[in-house]
């Protein structure tokens, strides 16, 4: 029996099996109260304090729906180019978890709200995948377990365990995929292409903050593997709650190679929940993974059924922004961008920023260098997403408009992005601070290319000679001179005046 730690080189994973994968997205929606109660819907706060009857459980409280969230369900379905149910019921999903206060999660099963849709993904390189999606439908998010005294955060080895139900009852969309196929080597790349692109559409329609960092976009990653040649799915594994886009295609990965060395070993794949490690990007078990049999869905009794009309839901229709795609189409003729530049600007995450930028007052091409050609880099040092960074596109578009009026070079341009980064202040307070202003005196630059000259008169005799391509060297000498607070144009005329 091949051990689970024991993983298959990947390029012999995709050689001898096909996968297949199946992405489950939640989606917190940031209405202002719960799914069926009136409670904050907040993230963090005191543990507990977002909470009544209703959220946790207590006898003879009774549930109301959240019209808002009906509304934004209804507009993510739309988007993702499903049919919207015109009578739909939520169900009960019995199990017992500590953090489910009723012991029993009101969901929708096999009468969702939207279903029978797809998006198109766009890979790095432009290939374009579409994604089937079965349903998206509303339910209710549980409470939080934090696990004290354990080595990992887990419940195995923990010394106790508290409960926080502020998030049970926040209004959730679950958007469950068909199963997607065909991906080969590609699989895991289409995983987080397609949970990007879902990211991308839910921030656009404005239902949810989708911040993953704090679980409010969160993805369940279904993986099996088929023998090449083969047509029977294997036996799947769901890695649960991935909670980034680099780690939902790390874990797709781990599992194939794990799945692969099990299969090849003469072992069977468990039906399984898994846990995913960030910091060794592999999967360890959970628990067995229930069927729908075993959740005893009935139709919640204490709920009337939803019906949205189709005037509403055409009305709804016309609300849709611009979507991603669309806009990026837009932009891309708009600015004059290759097919590589917009793609090197998606890849980045940088369509948002650069955007912005220009709205603030920059130009594409200025916008685009700074988020792409220098931030970019500083946010893969500091590990973390572009967006994250402790800049705006309002300061960078100062900064720009700094540098086109003169007062700032390029290199002092970059030393006051590297303090804003730093959290010094707004660009004219890093200045101030660094003393950054460029030498624009020019009696002070003249002293410095007087003594540049002296120091360098053979370069200054080949100028006046007509070698102006030697005042390089001396505008070199001063700008070094001004630590690069000069304006290097203007040190260069008055190296030319000077030898004339």
């Amino acid at each position: 029996m091949t051990s689970v730690d024991e993983l298959m080189d990947y390029a012999e994973v995709v050689e001898r099996y096909d996968p297949v994968l199946g992405l489950e997205v939640h989606v917190e929606l940031h209405t202002n109260t719960k799914m069926f109660c009136g409670c904050a819907n907040l993230f963090g706060g005191e543990p507990n304090t977002h909470v009544c009857p209703t959220c946790l459980g207590l006898p003879g409280a009774l549930p109301v729906v959240n019209g808002k969230a009906v509304e934004s369900a209804i507009r993510i379905g739309l988007a993702l180019n499903c049919e919207i149910a015109e009578w739909c019921r939520f169900a009960r999903k019995n199990y017992f978890y500590p953090d489910m206060p009723k012991n029993f999660q009101t969901s929708q099963y096999d009468e969702p709200i939207a279903f029978n849709g797809w998006l198109d993904v766009a890979l790095d390189d432009g290939t374009v995948v579409r994604v089937e999606i079965e349903r998206a439908h509303m339910e209710e998010d549980t409470g939080k377990s934090l696990h004290v005294g354990g080595a990992t955060g887990r419940i195995h080895g923990a010394e106790h365990s508290l409960l926080d139900y502020n998030r049970a009852g926040v209004p959730l969309i679950e958007i469950v995929t068909k199963p997607i196929t065909g991906t080969g080597e590609r699989a895991p790349e289409v995983a987080r292409a397609y949970v990007t692109a879902l990211r991308d559409l839910l921030k656009a329609l404005d239902v949810s903050d989708v911040r993953m960092d704090q679980g409010s976009l969160r993805c369940d990653a279904n993986v099996s593997l088929m023998p090449k040649g083969t047509t029977e799915f294997g036996t799947r594994t769901e890695t649960k709650n991935v909670n980034s886009l680099r780690s939902v295609e790390r874990a797709v990965r781990f599992e194939m190679t794990r799945q692969a060395a099990v299969l090849a070993g003469g072992g069977k794949i468990t039906q399984e929940t898994r846990h995913f490690d960030e910091s060794t990007g592999s999967t360890s078990s959970g628990r067995t993974k229930e069927t729908a049999e075993d959740y005893r869905y009935f139709p919640e009794p204490d709920l009337v059924p939803v019906a949205p009309s189709r005037e509403w839901v055409e009305e709804l229709r016309g609300t849709l922004p611009e979507l991603p795609w669309e806009r990026r189409k837009r932009i891309q003729q708009e600015w004059n961008l290759t097919d590589a530049e917009l793609r090197d600007l998606v890849n980045a995450g940088a369509v948002d920023l650069v955007a912005a930028t220009v709205e603030a007052g920059a130009t594409p091409a200025e916008a685009r260098s700074w988020w792409v050609a220098y931030l970019t880099k500083e946010a893969n040092n500091r590990g973390v997403e572009l967006a994250e960074l402790a800049i705006t596109p309002a300061q960078i578009a100062r900064v720009v408009a700094l540098v086109n009026s003169g007062e700032l070079t390029n290199k002092l341009a970059r030393e006051v992005v590297a303090g804003v980064l730093a959290g010094e202040g707004e660009p004219e307070a890093v200045i101030e601070a660094r003393g950054l202003k460029v030498v624009s005196d020019d009696s002070a630059l003249e002293a410095a290319v007087d003594e540049a000259l002296a120091a360098q008169p053979d370069v200054a005799a080949k100028i006046r000679d007509g070698k102006v391509a030697a005042a390089g060297a001396i505008v070199g000498a001063v700008m070094k001179a001004t630590k690069g607070q000069a304006d290097a144009k203007r040190v260069r005329e008055l190296v030319i005046a000077r030898c004339s």
